[in-house]
């Protein structure tokens, strides 16, 4: 099989260049009007659905050298484009065109006694690098939100989809380029070589605002101990959902399937079941077979084995594990406190659902878990960009400061006080 990733032979030549030009285009691209990159963003859209073909046929050359390298299935569903999948991609970048600019908004305005007025208003952060795995189409999606907020993005996807987000690149710059933006204001490294990524992370001299990996945990760790600019951390998506003793059947069968198994590979997925011990005999049979008849393998504790023979026994490990895999851990509970206090053990701080008709139990299930997105009565599938009406994501942050959740264009600004005064000199 021919490998079409070549070699470059001087990585920290290419990087700094790659900054050099990104800061270059940071100030042109924040001077840009709302009206100008809504036109960038529906070009891009319009050239991914006109260059489908070409992304499609990279796309396969990049399964090909998966499946060669002996990927699992589960990660090249990750990997995989289709006509579908395109055309979501182009739909996505066609709704953030149509968002509501958020630079430049103020966000709150007062005036002091001495006359002075104060605004805090939205400005882009300058340069993001986004570093991510599998998915192919994050690199349309970072393009996007980062030209709706006006920041220059710095891309590396993970080797196993370069040539798709070759494909996909050259779209957006098409896209740039035809309405007039700096072509620079996204650029994907062009190499699978590691060396790229610690080039990265050191800031490239002061280029590199923020960086956002989006990927596993290793990645991730890495990310956060090597950098020397700010991360914004997308960590793993161990999530639970978990069936309280007022859990109506049907409901919870319904939303368990799912969020287990719509797409396994997605960090939104359910990866532990909790179910209360009041109702355990009433609910886990039923949700456990539809589960097995939709070819999940299921792992659970003693109390869950009791009541559904066909799992195997989970691990310590097992509560720890985000499968990405058609697998699901069980767990029996003694009510909500408890439910709550294994997800404070063992979670992510992602995506927590409860399915209860109890409103009060619902409340303080939500009020209790501290995770990134809680959810009640609903799939934790719904832990996605685009359903929060955001059009897309760089990822779901699961850290405290700056921005929590599904980061979208508006989580991708600053801000600065514009401060304005009649001859006002302090006493």
């Amino acid at each position: 099989m021919a490998d079409t990733l070549e070699p470059v032979t001087d990585v920290a030549a290419l990087m700094a260049d790659m900054g050099r030009r990104a800061r270059a285009a940071a100030q042109p691209l924040a001077a840009c009007t709302a009206d100008q990159r809504s036109a960038a963003l529906t070009a891009i859209a319009a050239v991914l659905r006109a260059d489908a073909a070409t992304i499609l046929s990279a796309n396969a050359r990049d399964i090909d050298r998966a499946r060669h390298n002996g990927v699992t299935e589960a990660l090249i569903d990750r990997l995989a484009l289709t006509p579908a999948r395109i055309e979501a991609m182009a739909s996505a970048v066609d709704e953030v065109a149509g968002f509501p600019d958020p630079l430049g908004v103020e966000t709150a305005r007062w005036t002091r006694p001495n006359g002075l007025d104060f605004a805090r208003v939205r400005t882009p952060l300058g340069v993001l690098a986004i570093i991510y795995e599998s998915r192919p189409n994050v690199t349309a999606d970072a393009a996007a939100l980062c030209l709706r907020s006006g920041n220059v993005a710095l891309l590396r996807c993970g080797s196993d989809c370069l040539d798709s987000s070759r494909a996909i690149h050259a779209t957006v710059v098409r896209g740039l380029t035809e309405t007039g933006l700096p072509a620079d204001a996204v650029q994907l490294v062009p190499t699978p070589d590691r060396a790229a990524v610690g080039a990265l992370l050191t800031g490239l001299d002061g280029a590199i605002d923020l960086l956002i990996p989006r990927g596993g945990k290793s990645l991730v760790a890495r990310v956060q101990a090597e950098a020397r600019v700010p991360v914004l951390s997308h960590l793993e998506g161990l999530n639970h959902t978990y069936l309280h003793a007022a859990a109506d059947l049907d409901m919870a069968r319904d939303i368990v399937v799912n969020a287990k198994l719509r797409r396994v590979s997605v960090c939104g997925s359910t990866e532990t079941l909790l179910v209360d011990a009041a109702a355990a005999g009433r609910l886990l049979p039923a949700v456990a077979e539809a589960l097995i008849a939709g070819g999940c393998e299921l792992r659970g504790d003693e109390r869950a084995m009791s009541l559904v023979p066909a799992m195997t026994e989970a691990t310590e490990a097992d509560w720890t594990t985000e499968y990405l895999a058609p697998i699901l851990s069980v767990r029996v509970v003694d009510g909500l406190d408890d439910a709550v206090a294994h997800i404070r053990r063992y979670g992510s701080g992602h995506t927590e659902a409860i399915v209860t008709d109890d409103a009060q139990a619902a409340a303080d299930f939500l009020n209790a878990v501290d995770s990134a997105i809680v959810i009640w009565n609903a799939s934790t599938q719904f832990a996605d960009g685009g359903e929060f009406g955001f059009g897309g994501e760089i990822g779901i942050s699961t850290a405290r400061l700056h921005a929590r959740g599904p980061v979208g264009a508006e989580q991708l600004t600053s801000y600065k006080y514009v401060v304005r005064g009649t001859g006002q000199i302090r006493p």
